[in-house]
């Protein structure tokens, strides 16, 4: 359980933010097109999980917005937006907002998602949706960073997220220097 405000006041959430240095909880949520993508889909690629309340709301769709401008920058990079609105509200945002370089997502199938990410708030006036939080994993599935906003109404450190995973490097494997001969 977390405390965290929203325009001052008291609001908390359920759960625990995943462990740095621990593979990411598993976890399955619902694209737009209806399909599911789980973490196992994401194997071998650099993650941001962008999380946060709705869409409709100016911090949260600028969050957005600020990904998909600089989804490009880091090579083999998925930034998955992730809210419980539901997809199709999420295929109108992408199409009146020109969104491309993201992967909106839903919990709508999968409300379990803001519990095993801690980020379900449980009071205050937008209990039930998820808190604003970014959680990083490098290609391997493991979690190399996490931030849970604590003003409800501040945005995220986007440019911390991107730094990290950019420059967040896997140590040198030894048989990966082998070559055959």
């Amino acid at each position: 359980m977390a405390a965290l405000t929203f325009k001052g006041s008291p609001i908390y959430t359920v759960g625990e933010l995943p462990i740095i240095g621990r593979p990411c909880p598993p976890f399955t949520l619902t694209r737009t097109d209806l399909s599911e993508i789980s973490l196992v889909d994401l194997e071998g690629q650099r993650v941001i999980l962008n999380i946060f309340p709705s869409l409709d709301t100016t911090i949260c769709a600028k969050g957005v917005h600020t990904f998909d401008a600089r989804a490009s920058e880091v090579p083999n990079m998925v930034v998955l937006c992730v809210s419980q609105d539901l997809p199709f509200a999420q295929t109108r945002f992408c199409k009146a907002e020109g969104i491309e370089d993201v992967v909106l997502v839903s919990t709508f199938r999968h409300p379990e998602f803001g519990t095993d990410f801690g980020v379900a708030m449980v009071d205050g006036p937008m209990r039930g949706l998820l808190a604003r939080a970014l959680v990083v994993l490098d290609e391997n599935g493991t979690v190399v960073h996490t931030e849970l906003v604590q003003e409800l109404a501040c945005e995220a450190d986007y440019d911390g997220a991107l730094d990290i995973i950019h420059h967040h490097h896997q140590p040198c494997r030894e048989d990966a220097l082998l070559t055959s001969e």
